[in-house]
């Protein structure tokens, strides 16, 4: 907070720098006097993406309802309504944007009603430039650590792994690095494809940290595990009061990927019409959140991954061809297990190293006949699968047999069909889960939705 009586603080090197990336913020200046407005909009004007100003109350809620707002430069004494009625108004209604009161007149009990009201900064008149932005930048890097944080804090929810590189040294392998390098670099939507389990996730994560956007946040999305009533306000936000259960504003996680990538995992599953909107935003780079009348901007680049033929799709009408364009700008196919054997030892390796030091246990020594039979597996679940037969070895302190047998690749002619390989290995898991469909998807690291669907297909019941 800005004292009065206390000298201005420079404005550093950093926060000159930092100025740079204003471009993404808007800003709303409410002031009665003119030469105050004026200055005030010229020196943000060529910083920020956006700045907008009001003479009262009255005409900046008129701006406020039809434009979005990162920050507030609020005068304290307006004619009619004060800023600071507005101010507290605004925190009742669960708009968290930033507030940099100023006023011409400060004491002791103004100041404290200021923060009481839940202003990010005070600044006495008259000021210079350097008080100014000194007081803006602190507001927009605020924003963006607590963006920043909200994605850690969901990431650690989810209970990731964290981001791990692409494994393996075979030519496909090789070649898939060679497109996600060109891709990364460019704006370009991109649409990952590939069988359940190859790592498409990890794919788009390589993009993200090797585009010019890495320094911004990753957000990812399983479109199939957030249910069609949830998912329109988990992407787009919602405003107080627009359904049952809305106590506070949420901004959405597109607002929180600002600047950053978007990561869209089974975009198949998204709902039609959620896929109107989403089309929406990739066309416009505009979000409404539910109840909103305001229409925010967003900068972001989408990355969409589905293990299922999204042209099938748009053929039978689940999915909306227009937005199938859209989505498929780049498309990036990541190759299964089977066609990458050599790199099986390699994977072995790596998820033994990564999981003996997460479980606290040594490595699990392997001969020449484990490594040989699992590389000769056709590997259904793909680095999923692998995975997890990893993990579960090291809890047990060894390969079990049963595993080992199901490891071992059918006679010549005798090969089962890969569909059937999938039923087998997805109704043993359900068996073992006692019919439960969810601990089953969870163990398989796919949706509900996907065993509900394969287990209709099958004729299968569960819970």
């Amino acid at each position: 907070m800005q004292h009065p009586g206390r000298r201005a603080e420079p404005v550093t090197a950093a926060a000159r720098a930092s100025t740079r990336d204003w471009q993404q913020y808007s800003v709303l200046v409410v002031d009665d006097e003119e030469g105050m407005r004026s200055f005030i909009t010229r020196a943000l004007g060529s910083r920020c993406g956006l700045v907008e100003a009001a003479g009262s109350v009255e005409s900046a809620q008129q701006l406020f309802a039809r434009l979005h707002f990162d920050l507030i430069i609020l005068d304290i004494t307006l004619p009619g309504r004060s800023g600071l009625e507005w101010l507290n108004e605004l925190r009742e209604q669960g708009h968290q944007c930033d507030v940099i009161l100023i006023t011409a007149f400060a004491d002791i009990e103004t100041a404290i009603n200021a923060l009481r009201a839940g202003a990010s900064d005070f600044i006495l008149k008259p000021f210079r430039i350097d008080q100014l932005m000194n007081a803006v930048g602190r507001c927009f890097d605020r924003a963006g650590l607590l963006r920043e944080n909200y994605v850690l804090r969901r990431e650690i929810a989810r209970q990731t792994e964290g981001v791990e590189g692409m494994v393996g040294e075979s030519a496909p392998v090789r070649e898939l690095a060679t497109v996600l390098r060109r891709a990364a670099a460019m704006p370009s939507t991109v649409l990952l494809t590939g069988e359940s389990g190859v790592g498409k996730e990890v794919a788009a994560r390589a993009l993200h940290q090797m585009s010019p956007r890495a320094a911004a946040p990753f957000v990812p999305v399983n479109c199939g595990a957030i249910s069609a009533e949830l998912i329109e306000s988990e992407l787009f936000g919602h405003v107080k009061g627009a359904f049952t259960g809305a106590q506070d504003n949420y901004p959405g996680l597109l607002f929180y990927a600002q600047g950053g990538t978007l990561f869209l995992d089974e975009i198949s599953e998204l709902p039609q019409a959620m896929q109107t909107k989403l089309l929406r935003v990739l066309e416009d780079r505009m979000i409404r959140p539910v109840g909103s009348t305001r229409e925010v901007p967003v900068d972001i680049r989408i990355v969409a991954a589905s293990n299922r033929d999204l042209a099938a799709e748009v053929r039978t009408g689940r999915f909306r061809q227009d937005l199938f364009y859209r989505l498929d700008v780049v498309r990036i196919t990541i190759p299964p297990l089977r066609e990458r054997r050599e790199d099986v030892k390699l994977l072995i390796a790596h998820f033994m190293a990564q999981l003996s030091s997460r479980l606290g246990v040594a490595p699990i020594p392997l001969d020449r006949d484990t490594v040989l039979r699992m590389a000769g597996y056709d590997w259904p679940g793909n680095i999923r699968e692998l995975r997890n037969l990893v993990e579960r070895a090291l809890i047990l302190g060894y390969f079990p047999a049963d595993a080992l047998g199901s490891l071992s690749p059918p006679a010549a002619g005798e090969r089962t069909a890969l569909d059937d390989v999938e039923r087998k290995h997805i109704l043993d898991v359900l068996t073992a889960c006692g019919g439960n469909k969810s601990e089953a998807a969870r163990q398989l690291g796919v949706s509900r939705k996907t065993i509900e669907r394969k287990c209709a297909q099958w004729g299968v019941a569960g819970v």
